[in-house]
């Protein structure tokens, strides 16, 4: 489901590049864009859930379902509160919002103006998606994992439909695609109700601040917000010194953290998701050994996955961008500024994605405060590299900062837990390492030697695209060739034990 997904947001993201190109009007949809999906990525992929899936797990086995149900009606209702006020105080201050995160755009007026009014429409799209991820956390926690995964189909849907044929029949076309969003988000909220439904759990809203274990969830919230989304606070940083730099700066970031966010994403998240539940049930049944072989078999697939798409990512970055989005107004120009871009943040992928894994380990415990502490230290590292590097290496400088301070925040997140003997390593992680630089350096030789980017220039949109498709299939055929090779077996990414 997250692939359908993933892959569909690609769809979008080609419908928006052939629709505007990459200019001043998209630099401001999607600063607008970013601002609540930014707070989107917070809730639905990190600090609501992690906050709350370990409380709904408690309460789940050690209540019956009308307790179950008042904690669930007590903790919708002061949510949707708390989301109805921000919502409201977004819109309001727009301008110095749009001041906070993009300043450059003040220098432009019609730029700036235009931002303001996409914000206040795409706003409302905070309230609706984060009590979406409040449904799809009661959803995971009984295991119900494909209606979530499956949501965001929806916004990309809407935003493809509004890219093709809505914005060409509107005077403002990025007020069409703005729309979209906050249109999504509602459907989003509706597509997950018959579910809940169907589980007794239809939330009713009710006031619950005086509700304790509610009051303990959003005290949670605070901290699980910094400690989950430094990679987020860290990409926003991006956008806000990019609006800074040259015109389409913005934009070339937005789409080379699109590419990057398709193994984040796909994996990641979907690791981050179904191993929170497994950590939390383990943690209150006092299985510590099942709770470290969980996170254990986490990391593996962490590795397995995030290093070779690393290695693609890296050789194959602007083929990649011109297959999905060089058309029309997305020129070769873009393409080659993107792909700058996308090879600086490919260097930092293993630690994106092991950073969706690594919270839950504290998350399932209720520990808040570790993840914000090296949170910090990995938002204070991203702009003192960002102020060093951009000057050389301008938009490219910004990504290859936010992929440092995520290997800093990842290792830091590893240490700790390796410290503390929450996270015991199994047998047998030498040799799997021994076996994946094999793979994966086979892999990367076999690409840069065969995908011969120098004819790029020469072939027509088929023929790119065909190349694209022959080297990752025979690239992702010589890495499990080697992997077969040098031994390894699907039980040695099989979770060992580490069942919830």
């Amino acid at each position: 489901m997250t692939l359908v997904s993933r892959l569909l947001g690609f769809v979008r993201d080609m419908a928006i590049a052939q629709a505007f190109g990459a200019t001043a009007a998209t630099d401001a949809f999607f600063v607008a864009f970013k601002i609540p999906n930014f707070l989107r990525r917070l809730f639905a992929e990190g600090a609501f859930a992690q906050a709350f899936v370990p409380a709904l797990s408690e309460c789940r086995q050690n209540n019956g379902h009308a307790e179950l149900k008042a904690f669930i009606d007590g903790t919708a209702g002061a949510l949707a509160s708390l989301l109805l006020a921000l919502t409201a105080i977004g819109m309001a201050a727009a301008p110095w919002v749009i001041l906070l995160f993009a300043p450059g755009f003040a220098q432009e007026g019609r730029q700036y103006d235009l931002a303001v009014q996409l914000l206040r429409v795409t706003f409302p799209y905070l309230f609706f998606i984060s009590l979406t991820a409040f449904a799809g956390g009661i959803l995971n926690i009984f295991g119900r994992f494909a209606v979530p995964a499956i949501t965001p189909v929806i916004l990309n849907l809407c935003m493809i439909a509004a890219a093709l044929w809505l914005a060409p029949l509107s005077d403002e076309p990025m007020l069409a695609l703005a729309w979209s969003v906050s249109v999504a988000g509602a459907a989003q909220l509706l597509f997950q109700a018959p579910a809940l439904w169907r589980l007794g759990l239809l939330p009713r809203l009710r006031w619950g601040f005086g509700d304790a274990g509610v009051r303990r969830i959003l005290g949670l919230i605070g901290p699980s917000l910094f400690g989950v989304s430094v990679t987020q606070i860290n990409l926003l940083l991006n956008t806000v010194l990019a609006s800074l730099l040259a015109s389409g700066s913005v934009s070339w970031l937005y789409y080379s953290d699109r590419l990057l966010e398709f193994p984040v994403g796909l994996f990641g998240v979907a690791l981050g998701t179904v191993v929170l539940p497994a950590l939390s049930l383990n943690h209150s049944g006092g299985r510590a050994g099942a709770f470290s072989l969980a996170l254990d078999w986490a990391l593996r697939w962490v590795a397995a996955v995030g290093l070779p798409a690393t290695v693609g990512l890296a050789l194959l970055a602007e083929p990649i961008l011109s297959v999905l989005f060089e058309y029309e107004e997305f020129t070769a120009t873009d393409v080659r500024m993107a792909g700058q871009s996308l090879l600086a943040y490919s260097l930092g992928l293993v630690g994106f994605v092991a950073v969706k894994v690594l919270v839950p380990g504290y998350s399932a415990r209720q520990d808040a405060r570790s993840p914000v502490r090296y949170g910090v230290v990995a938002v204070a590292a991203n702009i003192v590299l960002s102020f060093a590097l951009a000057p050389w290496l301008a938009h490219a400088g910004l990504a290859l900062a936010t992929a440092l301070a995520a290997l800093l925040n990842s290792g830091l997140l590893l240490r700790k837990l390796l410290k503390d003997g929450v996270y015991q390593p199994a047998p047998g992680w030498g040799e799997f390492f021994g076996r994946m630089a094999v793979a994966n350096a086979a892999m990367g030789l076999w690409l840069f030697r065969w995908a011969d980017r120098g004819e790029w220039a020469g072939w027509d949109k088929a023929e790119r695209a065909g190349h694209l498709l022959l080297w990752v299939v025979a690239g992702a055929g010589v890495y499990g060739l080697c992997l077969w090779l040098c031994g390894m077996r699907p039980r040695h990414l099989s979770l060992r034990g580490g069942e919830a």
